[in-house]
Order: C-alpha cells, then sequence, then structure tokens
C-alpha cells in the first residue's frame, strides 16, 4: 500500500529512567509523516496506539494486566479480540466521528435537544448506514467464504476418518446413529 504511513517511538530506558526517544519510520517517509501530522497539529508519538491498547485491555478479559480470567487457547482469544473489533467499529459511536444535526431534534423527556448524529467508524468508513446493536451483530449470518473449486467441506481421509473443513475429525456414525446411540444414555 503505497499511501500508508507508519511510524514508531522507540524509547531507551536504563535503570527505570527514560534516556534516549528516537523516532523511526517504517513505511513511507519522515517527511510525509510529519506532513500529514502537522495537518492537525500532531506529532510522531504513542499516545494513539496506547490509547487502542487501554481499549482493548478494557473490552477483552484475557489481556487485562492482572486478571483472574485466561483464555485457554489462542483460538478462543482470537474469537474474544474479533468480537471486540466489531463491537468497537460498528455498535459503539465514537465522539470525534459524530456529525452536527441541521436542525435539534426535541428528545422525550425534559433533556435538551439533540443536537449530534453519532457515527461508528464502520459509518465514517462507509461500510453501514447505522449503529449496530449487539443483537444484530451476534445474529448477523456472514456469508460462507469462496471456496477454491473441487474443494468439499468433509472429505474421507485415507483410512476412513471423515475431516470437516478445517481437518477436525468427525463421527464415523451417521446423524441418526449418533442420535439414537444418546436416547440410551437419557
Amino acid at each position: 500500500m503505497p499511501g500508508l504511513r507508519y511510524a514508531q517511538v522507540v524509547k531507551t530506558v536504563r535503570r527505570r529512567r527514560l534516556v534516549h526517544v528516537c523516532h523511526r519510520v517504517v513505511f513511507g517517509t519522515f517527511e510525509a509523516i510529519q506532513q500529514v501530522l502537522a495537518a492537525h497539529g500532531w506529532q510522531i508519538n504513542t499516545a494513539f496506539i496506547e490509547r487502542a491498547n487501554l481499549a482493548i485491555r478494557q473490552h477483552v478479559a484475557a489481556v487485562g494486566r492482572r486478571v483472574s480470567t485466561l483464555c485457554k487457547h489462542e483460538a478462543g482469544l482470537l474469537q474474544q479480540l474479533a468480537l471486540y473489533h466489531v463491537y468497537h467499529n460498528f455498535c459503539l459511536p465514537h465522539a470525534s466521528l459524530r456529525q452536527p444535526l441541521p436542525q435539534p431534534e426535541p428528545t422525550n423527556g425534559n433533556g435538551s435537544a439533540k443536537r449530534w448524529q453519532p457515527r461508528t467508524p464502520a459509518m465514517a468508513a462507509g461500510l453501514t448506514d447505522h449503529v449496530w446493536t449487539l443483537r444484530e451483530v451476534l445474529l448477523f449470518r456472514v456469508p460462507p467464504w469462496p471456496q477454491p473449486a473441487g474443494v468439499c467441506a468433509s472429505r474421507v481421509v485415507g483410512n476412513g476418518n471423515r475431516r470437516g473443513p478445517e481437518g477436525r475429525r468427525m463421527p464415523a456414525w451417521p446423524a441418526s446413529r449418533a442420535s439414537s446411540r444418546c436416547r440410551g444414555l437419557q
């Protein structure tokens, strides 16, 4: 991506004291990064990534500091992070993205009139036209990924063990036999 601008702040610490701060450009040029940041009155710093890290720690229990919850497998952590990213981008309105309404709208209570239209990052990017509820996110049916030609969802491996789409073992008996076996345990 030629338009990507990315810089790092490298801090050198000795005996718990900050002795040197260096800016390292990863993508783009130093001048291009300075030009983009100067338009907003900013400079290269760690404030934005530290704020993002704080938000992730507050919403995903497994990556918080000194927590009693833990994630037993990497897959569970990835699922928690994926849910957080969808919530952050589709459900959580950001104050910096709000837009003023042309006419203030009255509220149902005694409060002042509504003056701002809340917006999420997905709305700002043009991916959606409304703030999603968590219920909408959880009930949304994700379309299947396009499969390469000739790949079957379940396949039989040499010794007769059936494997699912992720390569996990599946029971060799049909579903009707599985349910009849379970009936005997009830």
